[in-house]
This record gives structure tokens, C-alpha cells and sequence, in this order.
């Protein structure tokens, strides 16, 4: 495959004719996990570009698709790339507006959604979407709607393609250049509407290659996908390296499903955001902490050797001989009964992204033999920017640029990035597009800093900084991260721009409530308060805080679809708790 032609619809292709009856997905179906080949897979997408071709796509147009992960998420996104468009992916938990809105940003002439709950979004706005001409049902929506000519079920929309002339999707596939638009990522918006991120085919390629270059990777690999497909992190693991590699893909039945996904894949790669690591954690802890005994005593000499190996590795260091022999009894004896318990006993590389992760979770993890990479990133550079590296890995960092970038640290502490992922722009909105490009560099609207070794760190947002009423400038994320290290903790969202002095709203963890109860734990509270102000000065302490009584989620708007904190909405709502804790003192 040449470098003119190489982009991920040849790479699937490929895969198809070096190992046609090699395992591609996985998914449940009745009941029971049913395995696809690649043979099937490469036929299914062709068959659902054909589709598009026979519904009237042109070459350039957009595929919306709304739903959660399943097989036809990605047959429908890598089916639009090879039919000349692009896909558009659409977060479950928007609303009907915001699907509105990005079905009609991108002018997708076809969209695809999973069950009656994501067709009423779209039907709702349907008036408002004249360029809107057809809808397609994933499997099992069949009865979701009254038929009609612009409604297809899965089996409709697919049978249109199967007998078609393949002639007109092999000129498309043959035309696809390196430039083209390949992907359309819709940011998830902690403020204003999303900007929809222009994604080239060179970009998605450049990117999957790289990061199997950097962590390695074979037919072997097995993966679960259950993070919203719309995010470019998801996608890069369920659909762009395993193309590149030929891996296979096990789609979870739901968020809630994912332990049973966990066991049925034993993936060997695995990703997760920081809000599912701590839930794991928040297990493990439990059930650790419930050892008692010579089996306590055991548990706890396993992980400290288990540390102590990976101290060595991520530092570089060959392991010793002694240490690898008590490592390979403790794995034997505990290591690998924790990770087998999980579905994690073939895992060779985790990794952590797209928000802050503390450093405890961490090391957790690394104590029980499940090591986690922190990599950063965004839409705009196709996922990474940094990354923790085997044999290069600093706990509390990010890691280093990636083989390929050049990575800099501005004058007013913004990371700024340059290199082959860097994105195409932001579709029609070019005033943007200018303020993010400066002479060939994506600022990113991270601040960041490197230490004497390389490896940086990132230390809140531009637009987040908080400017207190003494003009003093504050970054939140890293006081929000030291009130955090209270086990009870959920969440913490420090208040005080155009303020005196600074507050903090907090959730509690649904076990802390119930065990407790949000009164009892408020010295607990105070006391991880006090010893956050104690590293920090004067003016970066926080003087009140408020419990709220609801966790927040994605449901109630107080987080994004992928789990940041949406800050100006989390004021908004909670307007009356924040006023009352600067009564009398302003």
C-alpha cells in the first residue's frame, strides 16, 4: 500500500484480504456473543456504501450517526468515508436541539440512530431539516417506526446496496486523497454550541499508525468499545488501529454492561476516562480493604512488589533478578486472581485520557499489576499530543510528545502543538479555525508545563483561570485536585471569579451518603479542606464549601458527554448555593 492510497477504508479493505476469517468485532446478539470475520465486516460496509450511493450520497456529504457502540456505528462510519463523504457522529445524551443542530451543521442527508428514544430526538426536529432525506434504524429498531419512505430499517437500508454495481464505490474508494476530509468530530461544548473539527484522511492514518508504532500491536489484539463513538479517542480504539492492525473489537452491551464485556473480551488494550478508572478503583478498594488476616498480609506484600517492578520499568531500569522472581510469585498467588476477576488477565497496555486523573488512582492500579498510561490530547490533533511511553513513564505527567510532533510551552504557559495530526479547521467557521492556527501551530487552550526530564504537565485551562476581585489569577484544577483526595469526595468545583476569596461546591460518592450521610462527613470534609490550603497560598485557599445533595452527571447538565465539567452551567444552576456562601462578606 502506497502513502498516496493509504487511509483507514484501504486499510480495512486490506485486512479483508490478508485475514478474511480472523475475528473483527464481536457483539451480543441474542443472547450470546456472535463473532464477525473481516470477510463479512469489509462486505457489510460495502454493502451499507452502496446503500448511501443508491440513496443519493454525493461525494463530500456528511452521515450523521446517533447511537450508542454497536457494528453498525462503525460499518456506517467507515461505509460514508468510503463512499466519498465523511461521518458525523452525535453524543446519545444530546438533546433534540443539539441533534437539530448538528444533523443540520452538517448538512447530512442521512442519519443513522440506534432505537425509538434517538429516532424521536430526530423526528422532532425533523421540519427543521430539509436536507434531511433519509433515516436509518440500527438493528433491532425495527418496530420503532411506522413504515415510510424515508424510514429504513437495517435490513432495507442494506438490501439497497447488496445487489448494486460495485463499479461507482470503486472510483470513490480510488478517488479518497490524503486531504480529504475524513471525519467530522463534534467538540462536546463546555461553552456555546460544539464546533464541528475537520479530521483529513492523512490525519486519521498519520495518527493510528504512529500509536501503533509507540505501544505496538498485532492481529492478536483485542479491544472493548464502549466510550461514545462520537469522540475521536473512541474512535481511534474501535475503528482507526484496529484497521491499521487487524485487531478485534468487542462492543459492550451498555455502560452499565461493561464488567460482563470486561470478562467476556479479556481485552489486551484497553481506555478508559478517569471517571471509569475511579469507579473501578472505588471496587477494588472495597473489596480489598475486606481482607483480613495472613490472605491481608499477602495482598499487601503482592502489591508493594508489584510497585516496586513497575517503578523500575516505567523508569527505564532493567528489573532484578530477585525482584522478577518475587513478582512472578505474587502474580501467581494474587496478581492475577484480581485481574482475571476483572476481565483484565491479558491486558498489556491501559491507558487514561481526556480529563485530569489523580495520582492515587494511579498507583492503585500499578499495585495491583494494571499500570495505566496518562496520554493528552484533543479533537483538533486527533486524540494525542503526549503519552506515557514503556520504559519512559512519569506517575502525575502526561508523558512526552509523541514521535513526530513538536510540542511548546507559550509565553502565557499555553501548550502549543505542531505535526502531521494537526486538524484541518473548524467546518465553516473560519474565525475560530484562525484563532486556534497561529503560523502552523494548534494552541491548544491548555496551560502546561515541561519538567528537566520532558515530560509535561498540564495545569488547568485559559478560560477557566479565575480572576479573583483583587485581579489575582487562579487555576482551579489543581486545588479542585487536592480537596479530591478525600475518599469521600466526588467532585469539587472551586467558585470565585470576580471574588474576594474562593468557595467550593462538592458531591459526595453514593456510598459516602449512604454510609455517612452528607452531615456526618463534613469534618471529613473540612479536614481534607484544611490540608489542600495548607499547600497552597493565601490566596488560593478556600474559605466555605457547600455539599450539594445530587452527584452530577451528563443527564442533568453539570457534565459533558465525555465526563468534563461543564463550569458555566454548573454556576448557573447552582446560582443560590454560591450567593449564599458570600452573604455578608462582600
Amino acid at each position: 500500500m502506497n502513502a498516496v492510497s493509504d487511509n483507514i477504508v484501504h486499510r480495512v479493505l486490506h485486512q479483508a484480504h490478508v485475514r478474511p476469517a480472523s475475528p473483527a468485532y464481536v457483539a451480543m446478539r441474542q443472547g450470546s456473543w456472535q463473532t464477525t470475520d473481516w470477510r463479512t465486516y469489509v462486505h457489510e460496509i460495502r454493502c451499507a456504501a452502496k446503500s448511501m450511493i443508491a440513496l443519493g450520497m454525493q461525494r463530500g456529504q456528511r452521515v450523521a450517526i446517533l447511537g450508542f457502540n454497536r457494528p453498525e456505528w462503525t460499518i456506517v462510519d467507515i461505509a460514508a468515508m468510503a463512499a466519498g463523504g465523511a461521518p458525523a457522529g452525535i453524543y446519545t445524551t444530546c438533546s433534540a436541539t443539539e441533534v437539530q443542530y448538528i444533523v443540520a451543521h452538517s448538512e447530512a442527508p442521512i442519519v443513522l440512530v440506534e432505537n425509538a428514544a434517538q429516532l424521536a430526538k430526530v423526528l422532532a426536529v425533523r421540519a427543521q431539516l430539509p436536507q434531511l432525506q433519509h433515516i436509518v434504524l440500527m438493528q433491532g429498531a425495527e418496530n420503532a417506526a411506522a413504515p415510510s419512505d424515508n424510514i429504513w430499517s437495517w435490513q432495507q437500508f442494506m438490501a439497497k446496496g447488496a445487489d448494486a454495481n460495485n463499479d461507482e464505490l470503486d472510483r470513490r474508494i480510488d478517488a479518497i486523497e490524503q486531504a480529504d476530509l475524513a471525519t467530522l468530530i463534534y467538540t462536546s461544548g463546555t461553552t456555546g454550541p460544539p464546533k464541528a473539527v475537520m479530521l483529513s484522511h492523512s490525519n486519521l492514518a498519520w495518527t493510528a499508525s504512529t500509536l501503533v508504532d509507540i505501544q505496538g500491536g498485532s492481529p492478536d489484539e483485542v479491544l472493548l468499545s464502549y466510550l461514545p463513538l462520537s469522540h475521536i479517542a473512541e474512535q481511534m480504539a474501535s475503528i482507526h488501529v484496529p484497521a491499521t492492525i487487524g485487531a478485534t473489537v468487542y462492543f459492550a452491551e451498555s455502560l452499565e454492561k461493561i464488567p460482563d464485556g470486561l470478562r467476556a473480551a479479556r481485552p489486551t488494550l484497553f481506555f478508559g476516562v478517569p471517571r471509569i478508572w475511579e469507579k473501578f478503583h472505588d471496587v477494588m478498594q472495597k473489596k480489598l480493604s475486606e481482607v483480613t488476616g495472613a490472605k491481608k498480609h499477602l495482598l499487601t506484600w503482592a502489591r508493594s512488589v508489584a510497585s516496586n517492578v513497575h517503578r523500575h520499568k516505567n523508569a527505564g531500569r532493567p528489573v532484578p533478578r530477585i525482584l522478577q522472581l518475587q513478582f512472578q510469585l505474587a502474580n501467581k498467588l494474587v496478581l492475577h486472581k484480581i485481574k482475571s476477576a476483572l476481565g483484565f488477565d491479558r491486558v498489556r497496555q491501559c491507558v487514561t485520557g481526556a480529563a485530569p486523573i489523580a495520582r492515587e488512582i494511579l498507583e492503585f492500579f500499578t499495585s495491583i499489576d494494571i499500570p495505566i498510561s496518562e496520554v493528552y490530547g484533543q479533537s483538533e490533533d486527533s486524540g494525542p499530543t503526549t503519552l506515557n511511553l514503556p520504559g519512559r513513564t512519569k506517575l502525575g505527567t502526561v508523558g512526552v510528545p509523541i514521535p513526530g510532533l513538536q510540542v511548546r510551552i507559550a509565553d502565557d504557559g499555553e501548550v502549543m502543538v505542531k505535526g502531521p495530526n494537526v486538524f484541518m479547521g473548524y467546518l465553516k467557521d473560519q474565525a475560530a479555525t484562525d484563532e486556534i492556527l497561529q503560523d502552523g501551530w494548534m494552541a491548544s487552550g491548555d496551560l502546561g508545563a515541561f519538567d528537566r526530564d520532558g515530560f509535561l504537565s498540564i495545569t488547568g485551562r485559559k478560560k477557566e483561570i479565575i480572576i479573583t476581585a483583587g485581579g489575582k489569577n487562579i487555576t482551579p484544577k489543581n486545588i479542585e485536585a487536592e480537596i479530591q483526595r478525600c475518599q469521600h469526595i466526588a467532585d469539587a468545583v472551586v467558585i470565585g471569579d470576580r471574588r474576594k476569596f474562593l468557595t467550593v461546591l462538592l458531591t459526595l460518592k453514593p456510598e459516602a451518603i449512604a454510609k455517612f450521610g452528607a452531615a456526618g462527613l463534613r469534618d471529613d470534609i473540612q479536614a481534607a479542606i484544611d490540608a489542600a490550603n495548607a499547600h497552597l497560598a493565601r490566596v488560593e485557599q478556600v474559605k466555605k464549601f457547600t455539599v450539594l445533595p445530587d452527584p452530577f452527571s451528563t443527564e442533568t447538565g453539570e457534565y459533558t458527554p465525555t465526563m468534563k465539567l461543564r463550569r458555566s452551567a454548573i454556576a448557573k444552576k447552582y446560582a443560590a448555593q454560591i450567593d449564599a456562601m458570600y452573604a455578608g462578606a462582600e
